[in-house]
């Protein structure tokens, strides 16, 4: 048995904390394996806490138990069980979530994340490399480079990695073949150059077998490089590079625990700071110094890049989480538009024009695409156009958020430069980005102040603006009910426009489809307009499909409370078929007409809507009448 001759460090045992002290000043190398999927990243996870003797008798002991019973290599020590902790990950003999494991070697520290090979937990492996050092590719020596192999090694990149080792794996079972083992470093080297890696270490290996791991293999005499743990271990890596760079710390919470005491906590991004020093919040312009630098062990004269801290300023100052806090001479760059690079993660695709919710460092806006720029083919790194962007896709977007935010480029801070999207409506996280610079446009086009606002257009037609929103299935009666509206206002001496969807899509969107993306385009543009009409001191009445949900509440969010009015036309869709003189519905299930509302393209019914109108119950005329009964007392 393998326990019988495996020992760990007996100082773990026998004195903690001198264990602990003996590891205080190592230096810590944060690393990733990745690479397709079933080319060993677990196994060589699992072989090197092994060989490292940081598995304990007792777990090791499960360990031979479990091979035995759920392992893939017969009576032998199946490593990967000691990173596939979950139930499916063990059933299936691959790796789902990221699992982070740590261990340490007479020279250095480490912390690994064995991320997934399958591409549909892409995003896994994304989150675990946004916090590492080096990356290990892995290849199946068998199958070469492979498409998730491209994906990874460019994510990787993307995420600002700029060690990467590529272990050929596997190499047992191609006999230890030399010339293999060199077409498969061409191929890479080939992709290498493409996406901007300016080197990378190879290594022949066997995870299972334990060739090149921790020792030089006799089965490949033909290698003179390092081992893979010496290649770990003497790795330089640039611990000093977020130091030296100008203070930065997000506000992570205001720390108020008496009267007495007001601070901001965060985490140091960059630089050094001490008392004394002038700082400036963003956004904004407000200055003042530090006066304490507040930690639970007691005062610093100093801290720097990597420390949680609280400050105490000078100055009774407005300061909220969400903000930063620079140096008064070096501040950051604040903007709201941005061209960036987005890594989607979940299965419905990113529209651009919809609104999404953005964390960046500590703040969090609301954000739209409203360009996406092209996408990239992670086989071939072309630049193809795109109008959505599917799972796993990977797009340079020009984004805007709903607010000015301070950032830096992700290149040169990574903490003020990513973020996540997540969906407004089930809160999950979609997709990744890492901000490249600023728009200028976003600091040249101010908001016009004008004499002549909003409530003086109001005022001189005797109104309350609002904006009429009609919504159903096509066939529902909306155009029809807006239309006799617009005439009962019109007799009532009321200023009024109707925006109806045809009419607007052979004008204003006449370059639009009506794929899921252009729908979004169309609704997006639609609002605008209908803000402007309604800044003019109108009364807009608008009669359009708009299918969902998320883009209705985006055009709402433009208005102020209570002018924005939400009409469902709930019409069920076998009544709103009998009624279609044009026969859409019939091409539709066909499939001679594609994209249709209700057939093959989703409708997402208002929730709570302010009027419902049951068509099924009231003709045209009598739905109007409700219409301007409900609204009456409004105008």
């Amino acid at each position: 048995m393998a326990s019988d001759i495996y020992k760990t460090d007996e100082l773990i045992a026998r004195d903690i904390d001198a264990y602990l002290e003996k590891h205080q000043h190592k230096t810590m190398l944060r690393f990733i394996t990745c690479g397709s999927v079933d080319d060993g990243k677990s196994t060589l996870i699992g072989r090197l806490l092994y060989d490292s003797k940081m598995i304990f008798e007792d777990q090791l002991a499960v360990l031979e138990a479990d091979s035995k019973r759920v392992g893939t290599q017969g009576q032998e020590i199946d490593f990967a069980l000691l990173v596939d902790g979950l139930a499916a990950e063990r059933e299936q003999g691959i790796t789902i979530d990221v699992a982070y494991r740590f261990f340490a070697t007479d020279r250095r520290k480490f912390i690994v994340a064995d991320t997934p090979g399958h591409e549909q937990y892409t995003r896994n492996m994304v989150t675990g490399a946004s916090t590492a050092d080096l990356a290990v590719i892995l290849i199946d020596a068998r199958k070469g480079v492979l498409t998730q192999t491209r994906r990874h090694s460019y994510l990787a990149h993307l995420v600002g990695i700029r060690n990467i080792v590529l272990a050929i794996n596997k190499m047992d079972l191609v006999d230890y073949d030399r010339a293999r083992y060199d077409a498969i470093i061409g191929d890479y080297r080939a992709f290498a150059d493409q996406i901007g890696i300016d080197g990378f270490q190879a290594i022949p290996i066997s995870g299972l077998k334990g060739d090149n791991i921790t020792s030089a293999s006799d089965a490949t005499p033909w290698y003179e490089g390092p081992t893979l743990l010496d290649y770990l271990e003497t790795v330089e890596i640039d611990q000093t590079r977020m130091i030296e760079r100008p203070f930065r710390m997000a506000v992570q919470w205001v720390n108020r625990p008496n009267l007495d005491f007001r601070g901001f906590s965060g985490q140091i991004a960059s630089g050094r700071v001490k008392p004394g020093d002038a700082v400036r919040i963003l956004p904004g312009s407000t200055t003042t110094t530090v006066a304490r630098i507040v930690t639970l062990d007691g005062d610093l004269s100093e801290a720097g890049a990597g420390q949680s801290v609280t400050l105490t300023l000078a100055d009774e100052i407005d300061c909220s989480r969400g903000q930063v806090i620079t140096p008064a001479d070096q501040p950051l760059e604040v903007a709201d538009q941005f061209e960036a690079t987005i890594v989607w993660m979940a299965q419905e695709p990113m529209i651009p024009g919809r609104a999404y919710i953005m964390k960046i460092g500590t703040t969090q806006a609301t954000v739209t695409v409203t360009d996406e720029k092209y996408q990239v083919n992670v086989n071939t790194m072309a630049h193809e156009p795109g109008k959505t962007l599917a799972l796993n896709g990977i797009a340079v977007c020009n984004i805007a958020t709903s607010k000015a935010i301070p950032f830096e480029p992700y290149a040169e801070n990574p903490d003020l430069g990513g973020f996540i999207l997540i969906d407004r409506l089930n809160n999950a996280t979609v997709g990744a980005g890492m901000i490249h610079f600023a728009l200028r446009r976003s600091h040249n086009l101010p908001w016009q102040t004008i004499d002549v606002d909003r409530d003086a257009h109001a005022a001189i037609k005797n109104q309350q603006p609002r904006l009429l929103w009609l919504t159903g299935l096509s066939g529902s009666g909306k155009t029809t009910i807006a239309n006799l509206v617009e005439k009962k206002l019109h007799a009532m001496g009321r200023h009024t426009f109707l925006l109806d969807g045809t009419n607007v899509r052979q004008g204003l969107n006449k370059d639009l489809g009506f794929t899921d993306a252009d729908r979004v385009e169309n609704i997006r543009r639609i609002g605008e307009v209908a803000k402007l009409m309604t800044d003019a001191g109108l009364i807009v009445l608008t009669a359009f499909i708009s299918p969902f949900r998320s883009e209705r509440r985006m055009v709402r969010q433009l208005f102020p409370k209570g002018e924005f009015v939400e009409i469902f036309i709930d019409t069920p869709i076998e009544v709103a078929e009998r009624r279609d003189q044009k026969g859409l519905y019939e091409q539709a299930r066909r499939g001679d007409l594609k994209n249709f509302t209700g057939i093959d393209s989703a409708y997402e019914p208002p929730e709570s809507p302010e009027i419902r109108i049951d068509t099924t119950r009231l003709s045209a005329e009598e739905a109007a009448e409700a219409i301007i009964e409900s609204l009456s007392m409004s105008f």
